[in-house]
């Protein structure tokens, strides 16, 4: 899965330049500007990016490009530059670090380049940040898992990708809130690239130290699907299975389901468990979000503040709720995690509503096309 989002990235990168190719002349140039995309989510945020621009309200008045620089700080920071000499007016970034771009970036909003992140931040001052509150994010993880197991037992950590805001805030919340639970354990900690296929390489090394019986739970920024179909695998029954708080996929999502929820589609892993969890994203609709942010500043002049906190998703085992259709109503009125039928990859992540975003949702997330 990992490698099917990195290709269609990749593709996306190489085919979008002639995206609103006729009339370019009367259009903004707007760029999406990612660095690592070796997981599901960034492939998804990059769909729904392209989508936002070929909306009804913003096709006729933008041309866009993708590059990806990968997790190299100097390579995107020459991207950035090369965008702005090619007459950029907005870029949308997902910065590989939260300082490392900030001179290229002030030189860019110099010029008049609208600059905005989406997930992970960029300290210089004329940015606009667009994310969930990190630190949250981390320390509501971490205290579910504490109390799902009375403050006491061995947990596994796996934390995000090293060296963006993302990751660093959301550890330091999470490490804060078991400072409060001093019987929870720490046994094993290492980096799961927000990745599904990370994370069960990583899981195996501990697997070879440590036995099931020896783990208690696990917290992860993402992997829990992961998590769940390792035990699955290993013939730990439902019941008996170990909790995992974290991660915002369709898969986890729909593991978290009761045991004997009939679901059309579901099967091997990839159905209703039960399993004890707590479920949060970043969610992909971000960068959709931060592009029409950018867009409405450019082109209407609304005012937008350095930071625009997004709602944090707190999805457990009470409020887990299966979408029938994927529209966007049926979002709106709850449903937050998709058929199997409508998603064929668990790796997918659920978190794709926005009720600032209309223009786009399932259809957008999944082939990069709008709603309307």
């Amino acid at each position: 899965m990992r490698n099917f989002w990195k290709a269609s990235v990749l593709a996306l990168a190489a085919t979008t330049s002639l995206v609103g190719s006729s009339h370019a002349q009367d259009k903004i140039k707007a760029f999406l500007s990612m660095s690592y995309i070796g997981n599901d989510w960034q492939g998804e945020a990059a769909m729904m990016v392209r989508a936002m621009t070929l909306s009804a309200a913003y096709k006729d008045k933008v041309e866009f490009e993708t590059q990806v620089a990968g997790p190299n700080a100097q390579k995107q920071i020459q991207q950035i530059n090369a965008m702005v000499q090619a007459g950029a007016k907005i870029i949308v970034v997902y910065p590989i670090s939260p300082t490392a771009l900030n001179q290229v970036v002030k030189n860019a909003c110099s010029k008049g380049v609208a600059i905005f992140t989406y997930d992970a931040e960029i300290t210089e001052p004329c940015a606009h940040n667009v994310h969930i509150d990190q630190v949250a994010a981390g320390k509501r993880a971490a205290e579910w898992l504490a109390e799902e197991l009375h403050g006491k037992g061995n947990i596994v950590y796996f934390s995000g990708v090293p060296g963006t805001s993302t990751d660093t805030q959301r550890t330091e919340g999470s490490l804060k809130a078991f400072e409060k639970y001093p019987g929870i354990k720490i046994i094993a900690q290492t980096p799961g690239m927000w990745s599904q296929a990370v994370t069960r390489t990583e899981m195996s090394k501990i697997l070879a130290t440590h036995d099931w019986k020896d783990i208690d739970g696990v917290l992860g920024q993402a992997g829990c699907y992961t998590i769940f179909s390792m035990q699955d695998e290993a013939g730990i029954a439902d019941k008996d299975k170990k909790p995992c708080s974290g991660e915002g996929t369709n898969g986890h999502r729909l593991q978290m389901l009761p045991a004997d929820a009939k679901v059309e589609g579901a099967s091997g892993t990839y159905r209703p468990m039960g399993a004890r969890s707590f479920s949060y994203a970043s969610p992909p609709v971000s960068g959709a979000y931060a592009m029409k942010l950018a867009l409405e500043l450019t082109l209407n002049g609304k005012k937008v503040g350095h930071d625009v906190i997004v709602p944090l998703p707190d999805i457990t085992n009470a409020n887990v709720k299966l979408c029938k259709e994927g529209s966007f109503a049926e979002m709106a009125a709850g449903c937050n995690v998709q058929s199997p039928v409508l998603v064929a990859n668990p790796g997918w992540f659920a978190e794709i509503y926005n009720s600032e975003t209309p223009e786009i949702g399932l259809n957008a997330a999944l082939t990069g096309q709008p709603e309307m």
